[in-house]
């Protein structure tokens, strides 16, 4: 169905959509090449939302070439109006000859429309072509799409004998630079940085991402896009002297119940959320994100919030770093998990990658 060369332009408009990662933000990642008579007239990708998507961008840069061409797409073209206009009818005022799409858009808006729209316009559709790397673009879209979740990464660092920190709590710094450096890359990529109270509070952390611009493959014109810093607090323990509120960036509070006896920056929102033994449900935080916009959480905590989304199975992928140190048996946990009796009853993970960061190891893995 699909030839070599319908591979190789596919692939390329994958490598086109792998450019707005940083920045696409609540919009999904998309690439587009435009081919005329074995050559490439045009390319583009999304940027970023409410700016055009990449089909907009490849048919500027291909101008007249268009007519007649193939269009190569990693998402089915939108067929409805947002925030900016359908790219379906976009195609079709070019003359677009053929689109091949990697895959269907999940989104209701479109699932199966935009294509739809394509073929009662005459043009001769396909779609499948990678699609296991389309939908590898953009994990926390489909499943927020799909399933009304975004899409969970836990970051754990720890010791080679398993320990995040001393007894006393002192882990600074477990891993080297490189791995912490690494860990900025990935906080740029987030829609959202979820931690408790706790870490907050023992950590004076920012959950920021502190990396400069010209060391992430930002598009041209666009800025660095802090993430949305989500901080569950039940028992109202922030306090607005933290470090986490010197920053001038978006801070959202879960609670139990709000906190109005404290004055908070003009950047920080409060919200309540139905407790669980009076803790916020963890899925209700996730659906309330979902709700937002939030596609991808990149949650950075302490062992006992990891160990309550690890059992209530919320979490999509682990982000492991691994130091050549040891801290012995008195050190801190990396996940509390309660005791399992049975094998059988034990998480099961599937790894990805194994990369050496520097003097650490990272881990990707994935829940099964």
């Amino acid at each position: 169905m699909f030839t070599n060369d319908d591979h190789r332009y596919m692939a390329l408009a994958i490598e086109l959509a792998a450019k707005g990662r940083f920045t696409t933000t609540p919009n999904p990642n998309v690439g587009c090449v435009i081919v005329k008579n074995a050559q490439v007239v045009g390319q583009g990708y999304h940027q970023r939302a409410g700016e055009g998507h990449a089909e907009v961008n490849a048919l500027k840069e291909a101008g007249q070439n268009a007519k007649g061409a193939t269009a190569y797409v990693t998402l089915e073209p939108c067929s409805h109006y947002g925030r900016t206009p359908p790219c379906a009818e976009g195609l079709i005022k070019a003359g677009i000859s053929r689109v091949v799409a990697a895959m269907v858009d999940p989104n209701p808006q479109v699932a199966g429309k935009g294509l739809a729209m394509l073929e009662d316009a005459g043009i001769e559709t396909a779609s499948g072509l990678l699609q296991e790397q389309a939908r590898a673009l953009n994990k926390g879209f489909l499943k927020r799409m799909e399933q009304g979740l975004p899409y969970v990464t836990c970051k754990l660092a720890a010791s080679l004998d398993g320990k995040t920190a001393l007894k006393n709590g002192q882990s600074k710094w477990i891993t080297g630079p490189n791995a912490r450096k690494d860990v900025q890359r990935f906080r740029a990529q987030s829609c959202a940085i979820l931690s408790g109270a706790d870490t907050v509070i023992m950590d004076d952390a920012k959950l920021n991402v502190r990396i400069k611009e010209p060391e992430i493959d930002l598009p041209k014109g666009q800025t660095l896009r802090q993430p949305l810093r989500v901080i569950i607090d039940s028992q109202n323990r922030l306090t607005p002297d933290l470090a986490l509120f010197q920053i001038a960036a978006p801070i959202l509070i879960l609670r139990t119940h709000l906190d109005n006896q404290r004055q908070w920056p003009h950047f920080v929102e409060q919200i309540e959320l139905p407790a669980q033994q009076q803790k916020i449900s963890c899925r209700a935080a996730l659906e309330h994100l979902a709700e937002r916009g939030i596609n991808h959480v990149w949650l950075e905590s302490g062992a006992t919030l990891a160990g309550v989304f690890a059992r209530q199975q919320l979490i999509d992928e682990y982000v492991v770093y691994l130091a050549p140190k040891l801290i012995g048996c008195h050190g801190k946990s990396l996940v509390n998990l309660p005791e399992i009796t049975v094998m059988d009853e034990i998480t099961q993970l599937e790894f990805l990658d194994v990369r050496q960061i520097g003097e650490d190891i990272r881990i990707t893995a994935i829940t099964r």
